[in-house]
């Protein structure tokens, strides 16, 4: 039973027996630092049903808690705020109930719960995954570890937009441009070559178009009537009558994208459980908006486009079938939706990690699927985040514009071994130690800097600023857990025993206080898809301790209770901040 569930009952009772009053609700607040208590309940929602002063009221309910309440030590009313202050015995048995659970704050999922699906990457596959695929990631993964912590049965997802105009693109420029380079003559990797074929057609096409344009057509003509356009056009309508050549190259090309992108999901530190492609769920989506048609659910116009009309909920009208009979974006989504029920039968609800641009398309998505009469369609839930970009001049750029994730990563780890080697902290490390330390805070600068953000909000990353180890940062956080395992190894006496009867110095206090948050911190964080809410939990635990080092003697108490006390403490606070990092995706350095 948590604090404030055991005050909530005891101020019931009080009220009750006291003022002959029945109150369900109890509002509580941290205490101000200005004054004494742990926790402060508001008296003010009392005073108009008991029409009396709230000093006095708060007086009355402090002198039951105290008389009735082994948990609360004594109290002070402000105003009409009751500050309680709870008793030492209370943190020090908590803590011994949780110091040596390694998982404190998890929970396994109930029987019989639904499971949720978290889709994120989702990339096409003619180009490499840049910048905002990293932010994407990160956010899909982050948040589908921390649903799981909170209880709940997760699977992870993505869908490879492996079929369309896009890839087409690029297989129409590696045929005309390639001489059959591949990943292994180039040295390359494949997303990498395909990507620069994507690039090659773009400028084929921009050539093609001016022109056009030189010839009096004008720019929309340009656009349509470039041979480049038409024949890709003309390479989509092959590849969805199933042209044999066409597939065969089709298949090729996109395994070096798949090859390129699992090296950068493994360096990335991701996975997913299941994955599925556009061109297979198109087809399912087709078949649905002919169920559709037949329900009454869908329309269609005189030209052959299918459109559902949903200016009645507010929206507009939406297609879902081209004229031509060729699926769009929005079919493929229907598809993919059922067919993932289908295929995991405990799934009860879906998270979509896609960008802001894409809110008003599973707006319409999720309505679509509510009238195909899908039940489920009630807990689907658009992950939605806005943009992330770097300072100019800070970081290469492809094109001039998207900035590669490899190469991004790369580059954090370069910048972490740069700011290690002038801070001149890495006596005693090998080479290889060196290296995997380098990628550690490398990386786990540029996660903690991307997911301490809310997700809502559009963000400018900052890689050197990332990588300071001082500040909100990961290297700060991962710098703390380290000294942390300092302690620990140092620690040459039993530490095992169980410690009570203690009188906790302040900063002890606020320590297990801030480590008991940790539990409603997970939930939070998994009711409202935010890992925001962990890393800057993580951030105020890693303040409270580095406040309580400063100020309390740890290995150097003379006093035997309460140095083991401390570094039992310390062992909590380290645990909870890998705990904290693993929701995050990043890993923690035992020293730097």
């Amino acid at each position: 039973m948590t604090l404030h569930h055991t005050l909530t009952l005891h101020i019931q009772k009080a009220v009750q027996e006291l003022f002959d009053l029945a109150i369900e609700k109890i509002e509580f607040q941290a205490t101000r630092k200005d004054f004494e208590g742990d926790i402060t309940m508001v008296v003010f929602p009392l005073v108009k049903a008991l029409k009396g002063n709230p000093v006095e009221i708060g007086t009355q309910i402090g002198n039951y808690l105290v008389a009735n309440v082994n948990e609360v030590a004594k109290f002070n009313v402000v105003g009409g705020f009751l500050n309680i202050v709870i008793s030492d015995a209370f943190y020090v048995e908590f803590f011994n109930a949780i110091k040596n659970n390694e998982t404190f704050g998890f929970l396994a999922p109930k029987e019989g719960e639904k499971a949720v699906m978290v889709e994120y990457s989702s990339p096409n596959t003619n180009k490499p995954l840049h910048l905002g695929h990293i932010r994407n990631n990160l956010l899909g993964y982050s948040v589908a570890e921390i649903i799981k912590a909170s209880g709940k049965k997760v699977y992870k997802t993505q869908i490879v937009n492996d079929r369309g105009i896009h890839i087409c693109k690029s297989m129409l420029a590696w045929q005309k441009f390639g001489n059959g380079q591949t990943p292994e003559s180039t040295g390359l990797k494949g997303d990498k070559l395909v990507g620069n074929f994507y690039v090659e057609f773009d400028k084929q096409y921009k050539k093609e178009i001016s022109e056009l344009i030189a010839h009096g057509k004008t720019e929309e003509e340009a656009k349509k009537l470039a041979p480049s356009i038409l024949e890709a056009q003309k390479m989509l309508l092959d590849w969805e009558n199933g042209k044999p050549e066409v597939i065969a190259l089709w298949k090729t090309m996109n395994q070096w994208v798949y090859d390129g992108f699992e090296q950068t999901y493994k360096n990335l530190g991701v996975n997913f459980d299941s994955y599925y492609y556009e061109s297979n769920t198109y087809l399912l989506g087709k078949e649905v908006v002919q169920f559709g048609l037949e329900k009454g659910i869908f329309e269609k116009d005189p030209d052959g486009s299918v459109w559902i009309d949903l200016t009645a909920d507010g929206l507009d009208r939406k297609i879902v079938l081209r004229s031509d009979g060729t699926a769009v974006y929005m079919t493929q989504d229907i598809g993919t939706a059922i067919q993932r029920v289908k295929d995991f039968s405990d799934v009860g609800g879906m998270v979509y990690t896609v960008g802001n641009e894409q809110d008003y398309h599973f707006k319409v998505l999720f309505l679509i699927l509510k009238k195909l009469g899908f039940d489920w369609a009630d807990s689907l839930y658009h992950l939605s985040y806005g943009m992330v970009e770097l300072p100019s001049g800070k970081m290469k750029s492809r094109e001039g514009t998207v900035v590669d994730a490899d190469d991004l990563m790369e580059e954090m780890t370069t910048t972490a071994q740069t700011i290690s080697e002038d801070l001149g902290k890495l006596e005693g490390y090998s080479d290889v130690e060196k290296a995997v330390l380098f990628k550690t805070i490398g990386l786990g600068a540029l996660k903690y800097y991307m997911l301490k953000v809310d997700p809502k909000k559009q963000m400018m990353f900052n890689p050197e600023e990332s990588v300071d180890f001082a500040g909100n940062t990961g290297p700060f956080i991962q710098y703390t857990y380290a000294r942390i395992q300092s302690i620990l190894r140092k620690a040459d006496f039993d530490t095992s025993i169980s410690i009570s009867g203690l009188e906790l110095h302040e900063k002890e206090k606020e320590l297990i206080k801030q480590v008991q948050l940790f539990p409603e911190v997970i939930q939070n964080a998994a009711e409202s898809h935010s890992p925001a809410l962990i890393a800057n939990y993580t951030y105020d635990l890693v303040k409270e301790f580095n406040s309580f080092y400063q100020q309390v003697s740890i290995l150097g108490e003379e006093n035997l209770d309460k140095k083991v006390f401390r570094v039992q403490l310390s062992k909590s606070v380290g645990n909870t901040i890998k705990n904290a990092f693993q929701l995050l995706g990043i890993e923690v350095p035992e020293r730097m």
